[in-house]
C-alpha cells in the first residue's frame, strides 16, 4: 500500500487537499483551538484510508509526475480545496440553523446582552445559540453523522464530483447554495416558533396587567418569568428537538448527496 501511495503521489496530494479544506471549512474541526498539524495528521489520515477506493482516470493528464509542477495541477489542486470548502460550508449552514433559533428568542427571554465567543461557530453568539448549537454538535457525533460523512460522504463526492464539474455547474451551485440559506432560517423558525410563541403571549398578558394596575411593577417581574418559562418550554421540548435535529442533519446529507450528483453527473 506504501508503494503504491508513492507511486501516485500527486493523486495522494489531490485526495488530501479536498480532505483538509472539508476539515478547515467544517464546524468543530475548524476551531482555532484545534492544532493545524492535528488537522494536517487528520486529513492525511483519511486520504490513506481513501486512496484505495478512488478512480482518477479522469485526471490522468494531470496526476503524472511530469506534471505535478505545471500550473494545470496547482489549479486542479484549488479546484479540489474549493469542493471541500463548499462541503464544509453547507455542513456550517446546517448547524447555523440551531444557533440561529436561539438568537431568535434569545432577545426575548433578555438573553440578548449576554453573547460571548462562540469557538464552534467562530462569531459572537448568544448562550441559547451556544446551546443548541453544542446540542446539534452532540447529535452530530453520538449519531454517526460525521463518521458517515468523513467515510461514505468523501468517497462519494470523489465519485461523483470532480474540479471541472464546478466549471460547469457554477449556477447549480449557486441556486443550491441560496437554496440552503432560506432553508436556515425556515429551519431555525421551525425551532424557536414554540418559545416565541409563548414569550410573546407572556409580554402581552404582561402590558394588559400593566396598563390595568399601572401601581404593579410588573416589568421587573417579567424578564424572571420569561427565563423560566423558556427553560421549561426546552426542557418538555428537548425530547422533540434532538428529532428534528436528527431529521434536519438527515435531509441535509440528502440534499447534499443530490448535489454531488447533479454536478458531477454520474451514480454513486
Amino acid at each position: 500500500m506504501i508503494d503504491e501511495l508513492v507511486k501516485n503521489i500527486p493523486v495522494f496530494t489531490i485526495v488530501a487537499v479536498r480532505c483538509f479544506a472539508l476539515l478547515m471549512a467544517m464546524p468543530l474541526f475548524s476551531m482555532r483551538s484545534v492544532s493545524t498539524v492535528a488537522k494536517i495528521s487528520l486529513a492525511g489520515f483519511m486520504a490513506y484510508l481513501i486512496f484505495p477506493q478512488i478512480d482518477f482516470s479522469g485526471y490522468s493528464e494531470f496526476v503524472r509526475m511530469e506534471n505535478v509542477s505545471t500550473m494545470g495541477f496547482v489549479m486542479l489542486l484549488a479546484g479540489e480545496a474549493l469542493i471541500g470548502i463548499i462541503t464544509g460550508f453547507y455542513i456550517s449552514i446546517i448547524f447555523s440553523a440551531f444557533s440561529t433559533a436561539g438568537q431568535f428568542f434569545a432577545f426575548q427571554m433578555g438573553f440578548s446582552a449576554s453573547e460571548v465567543y462562540d469557538s464552534l461557530s467562530q462569531v459572537e453568539n448568544p448562550l441559547m445559540g451556544q446551546y443548541l448549537n453544542l446540542i446539534a454538535m452532540l447529535i452530530f457525533l453520538q449519531n454517526k453523522w460525521a463518521m458517515l460523512l468523513f467515510s461514505k460522504g468523501l468517497v462519494a463526492s470523489f465519485k461523483t464530483l470532480n474540479a471541472w464539474s464546478l466549471i460547469n455547474g457554477g449556477d447549480y451551485l449557486v441556486h443550491f447554495l441560496m437554496r440552503s440559506l432560506s432553508h436556515l432560517f425556515s429551519d431555525a423558525l421551525i425551532i424557536a416558533l414554540p418559545i416565541m410563541g409563548t414569550l410573546l403571549l407572556i409580554t402581552v398578558s404582561t402590558g394588559i396587567l400593566s396598563k390595568a394596575a399601572p401601581q404593579m411593577n410588573l416589568l421587573s417581574e417579567g424578564f424572571p418569568i420569561m427565563m423560566l418559562t423558556t427553560f421549561f418550554i426546552l426542557t418538555a421540548l428537548m425530547p422533540n428537538m434532538i428529532d428534528f435535529f436528527d431529521r434536519a442533519f438527515s435531509g441535509g446529507f440528502a440534499q447534499l448527496e443530490q448535489l454531488f450528483l447533479n454536478l458531477g453527473g454520474k451514480q454513486i
